[in-house]
């Protein structure tokens, strides 16, 4: 503190408030890491999903018949893509601003509930084709086409574990846009302001 009683700033005050802003080393590579996992198995999902298909002397059957599929299809591309551009802007070390946070955390709230819906849809075809339903004449096609089915089990089940990975980072995402807003309040009966909680 100086002599007309004001506080003088440390030496090393500043660049630690740029390392909270900017997140530790560690940190960044943790989320980049998380945020490329994700655009791995939204491709290998892709890639099982888009060779799914069978002929056989029943007929022929392709993912590109059913609708829930092409959703699953074009919701792993969309995922994809989005989880490598992510990563590239995580990856740069700046600081970090609201702006940036609410985009994040947007963006990846909208990603999760788009590849989880891709994956309970297409849960839900897969079901009706192993067990059929006698009430809308569905047949038990994964009878007659066990490969087609086993592909699209595999491919749901990838897309699941991406919903996981999309679940973490939104928690992530949340966490760091939260965390920038002060404590809220509450006042007593004689006006005085009291924290309702501590950091």
């Amino acid at each position: 503190m100086g002599k007309d009683g004001a506080a003088i700033p440390s030496g090393d005050s500043a660049p630690e408030m740029d390392r909270d802003d900017i997140g530790s080393p560690t940190m960044r590579t943790a989320e980049t890491l998380l945020r490329i996992l994700p655009m791995a198995l939204c491709v290998v999902a892709l890639v099982i999903m888009l060779k799914d298909s069978q002929t056989n002397e029943y007929g022929s059957l392709s993912y590109s018949d059913l609708g829930a599929f092409r959703y699953l299809v074009h919701a792993s591309g969309v995922c994809a893509g989005y989880s490598l551009l992510s990563a590239v802007v995580a990856a740069v070390p700046r600081p970090s601003t609201m702006s940036r946070a609410w985009a994040f955390f947007l963006l990846d709230q909208l990603l999760t509930y788009i590849i989880l819906a891709a994956g309970a849809i297409s849960t839900e075809v897969v079901y009706l084709a192993y067990k059929g339903d006698a009430s809308i004449t569905w047949s038990q096609t994964c009878g007659s086409f066990g490969g087609f089915c086993r592909k699209a089990t595999a491919s749901i089940a990838i897309t699941f574990i991406v919903t996981l990975c999309y679940a973490g980072l939104s928690l992530i995402s949340s966490y760091r846009l939260f965390s920038k807003y002060d404590a809220p309040v509450a006042y007593t009966n004689k006006g005085i302001e009291v924290a309702t909680f501590q950091a």
